[in-house]
């Protein structure tokens, strides 16, 4: 399902990645399970950090391991400002639709880089490589993107599906339509392949709560290194 280039595997000798495909899901606009499940998700999360400070956040070993990673770049990482504003502000992790909700939750609930695709649409081979600066793409907001030298990006026959600092592409994206889907997951230095496996299993269970026979078709955590 994926292939690791070696200026991947060079640049970045202790990351990881995470792929989830499934056939057969569904994406409404909402499901009542799933909203039931997110709501307590929620709930969760604002006990876990009551009486807590973003510093808090900022200690949790995930996050430490993605600031890392986003300060190369100067950036912050966006799932530990989303934590804090369910957590902390007591806001609702967004509705979009069904499948993005999913992702959404497994972020929120492990805090690991996630980004979904229609299946469909995605034209093999798919491979994981460290961009040179050359690479563009048309983001989620509609906007061409130029990768920045270093980042991580993963990209199939036609261009880059996702970069860790810019995130998913347009083309790829999922609809109303979208039966078949798949899930990535970056995890950079910090981040054992344990909580990949652990996180992966959570967003399956998220997805079989709005299609209880989607079928699971790859589930698989690739190291950089030889051992997984």
């Amino acid at each position: 399902m994926l292939t690791l280039t070696e200026a991947w595997k060079t640049a970045y000798p202790t990351a990881s990645v995470g792929i989830l495909a499934m056939r057969g899901a569904a994406n409404p606009v909402t499901c009542p399970a799933l909203q039931t499940r997110k709501a307590t998700l929620e709930a969760e999360l604002r006990v876990r950090f009551a009486g807590k400070s973003r510093d808090d956040v900022k200690a949790l070993p995930e996050m430490q391991a993605y600031a890392a990673y986003y300060k190369r770049f100067k950036k912050t990482y966006h799932v530990q400002l989303q934590l804090e504003s369910v957590a902390f502000k007591e806001k609702p992790i967004p509705s979009v639709s069904a499948l993005v909700e999913a992702m959404f939750m497994g972020e929120l609930k492990n805090f690991l880089l996630t980004a979904i695709h229609d299946l469909d649409v995605i034209q093999p081979p798919v491979r994981i490589d460290v961009a040179d600066g050359s690479e563009s793409y048309i983001t989620m907001s509609g906007q061409s993107q130029t990768l920045k030298p270093g980042d991580m990006y993963i990209a199939d026959a036609v261009g880059v599906l996702s970069s860790i600092i810019y995130g998913p592409d347009a083309r790829t994206q999922v609809t109303p339509d979208t039966h078949n889907v798949l899930f990535t997951v970056y995890a950079p230095e910090g981040i054992a392949p344990e909580a990949i496996q652990h996180h992966l299993e959570d967003m399956r269970d998220f997805v079989w709560l709005v299609a209880p026979d989607a079928e699971v078709t790859v589930f698989t955590v690739y190291c950089a290194a030889t051992a997984c």
